[in-house]
């Protein structure tokens, strides 16, 4: 009751939400860089969480977090506003001290719970939910979160988005985070001047990370999209190719569909693209990934 009832419990029940908040976003920001480098790399990470129970019970606590944040922002606000009383309406200069972060952590948070609705939308939906419940007929499969990656930031619209998102997170994470540092007592005269410091450098170098991943993936420049145009070997470029007749061990390696003692008798044998480079006699189409080594 003392959390709900007491203006300093509302203000711990933020702080410890907010920063479990904050290491979630810095988790997620290191699978996101992972991405760059590795579209293999990330999708294992896809992968791993997927729609497995542990990965879900982790979706429908840090929910509960949001969802408690967002609530309780809200009541302090409207806390605020009933303490301030008729002189909200007046029309005054913003003190010196306070920062606008600090007067507008309401209205960041709006655009802020907007911004989680579009990014739910093109990612958890197509891929966690799409799993769970078994929608078909997407333009990728639920764990290639790599696949929605590039997809999504090929949209100049959604790019524009995010980066309006991700500057509103910026605001509200470095007020929040010294914010939460003085709300459990951390902050003596010495520290306060550090705590927002440190504040300013976690959560720049946070959403410096993601602008990073949105941009590079928005101009095409990411090392993992020249890794995933010349690799797509393993999936797209293994293509059903018939073998020349007259070489009865085109396909010889794919014991299983030639017969190297007869005529070739292997129709519909895979090629691999990185074999065929090797062999010139392999009647199959390379896929634009002769030069590829996988």
């Amino acid at each position: 009751m003392w959390l709900i009832n007491s203006s300093i419990g509302r203000k711990v029940v933020m702080s410890v939400t907010g920063v479990a908040l904050i290491l979630f976003l810095t988790f997620h920001c290191a699978m996101n860089v992972a991405a760059l480098f590795s579209g293999e790399a990330y999708n294992m990470i896809c992968e791993l969480l997927g729609a497995n129970w542990y990965a879900v019970v982790a979706t429908l606590g840090l929910a509960g977090l949001a969802v408690i944040h967002i609530v309780y922002a809200f009541i302090l606000t409207a806390q605020n506003r009933r303490a301030r009383g008729g002189s909200r309406y007046e029309v005054t200069d913003r003190p010196a001290k306070v920062e606008w972060a600090s007067q507008n952590m309401l209205v960041l948070g709006l655009i802020i719970l907007l911004g989680l609705v579009l990014h739910l939308f093109n990612f958890w939906y197509n891929m966690m939910f799409a799993e769970l419940f078994g929608i078909e007929g997407l333009a990728h499969a639920p764990g290639d979160g790599f696949g929605w990656i590039v997809e999504t930031f090929s949209c100049p619209v959604y790019v524009v988005l995010y980066v309006i998102w991700l500057a509103a997170i910026w605001f509200h994470l470095s007020h929040g985070f010294w914010s939460a540092m003085q709300t459990f007592g951390w902050s003596g005269k010495i520290w306060f001047c550090r705590w927002k410091v440190i504040g300013q450098i976690y959560t720049t170098l946070l959403m410096f990370c993601f602008l990073l991943v949105v941009l590079a993936f928005a101009f095409k420049c990411a090392p993992s999209l020249c890794e995933e145009s010349c690799c797509k070997a393993k999936t797209e470029c293994v293509l059903q190719a018939p073998c020349d007749e007259a070489k009865a061990d085109c396909c010889k390696e794919k014991a299983e569909c030639c017969d190297a003692e007869k005529a070739c008798q292997c129709k519909d044998c895979k090629c691999d693209p990185c074999k065929c480079a090797e062999k010139k006699d392999c009647k199959c189409d390379p896929c634009e990934c002769e030069d590829c080594q996988c």
